[in-house]
């Protein structure tokens, strides 16, 4: 052994006690390690940043950013949605749906934040069901890291064996060449689980909480409104057309305008019904009628409206939770709006939000609000756009908000751009698939098209992009260098021939497999596979056979972190709400890791042969 792979070796036994130890923060450990590996001599300064302007960096964070345009624009609570609505009360069908919805979005996006999206969906399914969330969220948990074996861009782990292969001067792995062993094996996680959970039945359902915050239904029934929503559609020769909302009177009658739905060419925009804006074709109105015996029938004959039908089971347009919500606000008594009607404090006006219930005391003041004259502790029922009702919680001094919806949790800002951000992640999809174009590039195109269509903006988008998995990444990434140049990685490989090699390459698979999960319990899995590539491509080379075996076991073991709660970010998540103790982990994970060891050292020699 050299001086110099002595150094290196050294280096990387402290990182690893640094992240075993979590002092400092791991990213903080990997830029240490960047100013300590060109000391040695063994990597210049600019080798030890070169991976800065590693297109597998570019391609991680831009893959982020796509994510949070999922997010933001709701694609992924709509996903959960569904699942609760197609479940219904069957505990086994939602576990299915759960895990195989759960590993489909993480497949293409960060599985951190899948699980950060489904964990309150799966809450609520539980509060609703009786079913304890422990029954779930392992569950949840195995299929997000599941969904690391299903796309060569789920997790960065693939893109770094991914990017070595490259580097060495093969041709990498395609975008769905993970997915022959990542699919068995989620049936199989399925299977288990469906078996296993019976052993997860100790957490709590959420009894014995002192404080729920309301919803939008909640207040719907406290104030009465469930029959006073309605909506209609301007007909093509209605006489409201290319008319102000301020000039058709609506509001004298009884009914008020709480939005105006419009197509536009890929969407519908919701639109506030501000005094000036002109109506247009087609427009739908969302009224709120309370005034007591009018005929609406009459109505839309005389205005040429076309009535359009209500589901049932919605509240007073809860339907569009995504664009409209509610607050309730108390008068306090040193208030401006004392002593004055609503119509007279313009409060649409100084607020854009609309009062559709007031109470006082215990009392619902029913009819036209319009003229009731408000007193000091009189609570409103405003409903209105969610960036009106987040700016009055921080910029009225005359209204004391009181209540935020529980609803306002689930909002995703820019809704009305998913199918934007659909059409996008189709298009970088089918990009990375195809190859016409390398993958970062159809990555950077997914994230400028996302902008583009607002399914992000500038902030969002830098937010979304976890800056500590990069660093860390860019300061592993030297070590594969250093360890290359000081014989460091031939030394593995030949150790590894050594203790196995005449044993046969499925039990060379095996050890490679069953060393790199065990460093992934110390160490992120990120940094696992920064360090295990480089090893079992040389370990390919030595026994003359092909390296994408060999790197696809270790993309495979990196996740199958299942075994511990820290093993990830993605099991760390789901310890609290789903109550578990550190041998839950244990327990469940490590025959399941066993499980996913024997599959993959029968499948990846077959759809990858040795030779």
């Amino acid at each position: 052994m050299t001086l110099e792979l002595a150094l290196v070796l050294a280096l990387l036994a402290s990182v690893i006690v640094m992240f075993v130890v979590n002092m400092p923060r791991m990213d903080a450990a990997a830029l240490i390690m960047i100013v300590a590996l060109p000391v040695t001599g063994v990597i210049t300064m600019n080798e030890a940043l070169a991976g800065f302007a590693d297109p597998t960096i570019i391609l991680i964070a831009a893959l982020f950013v796509i994510g949070e345009g999922l997010v933001r624009t709701g694609v992924a609570r709509r996903l959960g949605d569904w699942m609760h609505a197609k479940a219904g009360d069957s505990e086994v069908k939602l576990l299915v749906l759960l895990m195989g919805a759960t590993a489909g979005l993480g497949s293409i996006m960060s599985s951190t934040a899948v699980v950060a999206i489904f964990i309150p969906v799966v809450l609520r399914i539980c509060q609703n069901s009786g079913t304890p969330p422990s029954r779930l969220m392992m569950p949840l948990s195995f299929a997000a890291l599941i969904s690391g074996m299903l796309t060569l861009v789920a997790t960065a782990p693939n893109l770094v064996v991914h990017g070595e292969l490259l580097r060495q001067g093969f041709s990498g792995f395609g975008f769905f060449s993970i997915a022959p062993f990542g699919v068995p094996i989620l049936v199989l996680a399925i299977l288990y689980m469906l078996v296993a959970r019976k052993w997860l039945g100790g957490g709590s359902s959420g009894e014995g909480t002192t404080f729920r915050r309301p919803s939008v239904r909640d207040w719907i029934a406290q104030y009465g409104l469930s029959a006073h929503d309605h909506r209609v559609r301007l007909g093509p020769a209605s006489s409201l057309i290319d008319r102000r909302i301020e000039d058709i009177g609506f509001r004298a009658r009884g009914i008020t305008i709480l939005a105006i739905e419009r197509e536009r060419r890929f969407g519908i925009d919701m639109l506030r019904p501000s005094p000036e804006l002109r109506l247009q074709p087609g427009d739908v109105m969302l009224v709120d009628v309370v005034a007591e015996g009018l005929d609406l029938d009459a109505l839309r004959e005389e205005f040429g409206l076309e009535a359009l039908p209500l589901d049932p089971g919605i509240g007073f347009f809860t339907d569009r939770a995504h664009a409209l919500g509610m607050v309730e606000v108390i008068v306090p008594a040193e208030s401006w709006l004392v002593g004055q009607t609503l119509r007279q404090a313009k409060l649409r006006d100084e607020t854009a939000l609309i009062a559709i219930g007031l109470r006082r005391g215990r009392s619902v003041v029913e009819g036209d609000l319009l003229t009731e004259t408000l007193a000091a502790g009189d609570t409103l029922l405003l409903i209105g756009f969610w960036d009106d009702i987040r700016r009055i919680q921080s910029v009225r001094n005359d209204l004391v908000v009181l209540n935020l919806p529980a609803d306002l949790d689930d909002v995703a800002p820019a809704a009305t751009r998913a199918p934007h951000a659909l059409g996008t992640l189709a298009l970088v999809v089918g990009l990375m698939v195809s190859g016409v174009v390398p993958n970062v590039q159809a990555a950077l195109l997914g994230c400028l098209l996302m902008g583009l269509f607002g399914c992000v903006d500038m902030t969002s988008a830098y937010r979304a992009i976890s800056w500590k998995s990069l660093v860390l990444i860019v300061g592993m990434l030297p070590f594969s260098l250093a360890l290359q140049r000081t014989g460091g990685v031939d030394l593995a490989s030949d150790g590894l021939i050594a203790l196995v090699g005449e044993a046969g390459p499925h039990l060379v698979l095996g050890t490679l497999f069953v060393l790199t999960a065990a460093l992934g319990l110390f160490i992120s899995n990120t940094a696992t596979a920064v360090l295990m590539a480089p090893v079992a491509i040389s370990l390919a080379q030595e026994l003359g056979a092909s390296p994408y075996p060999f790197a696809m076991i270790v993309a495979l073991a990196a996740s199958t972190a299942f075994m511990t709660p820290i093993s990830s970010p993605v099991n760390t998540l789901v310890v609290g709400p789903g109550n578990y103790a550190f041998g839950d982990f244990v327990r469940i994970g490590v025959p399941f890791s066993l499980i996913v060891l024997v599959v993959s050292v029968i499948l990846v020699p077959i759809v990858l042969p040795f030779r």
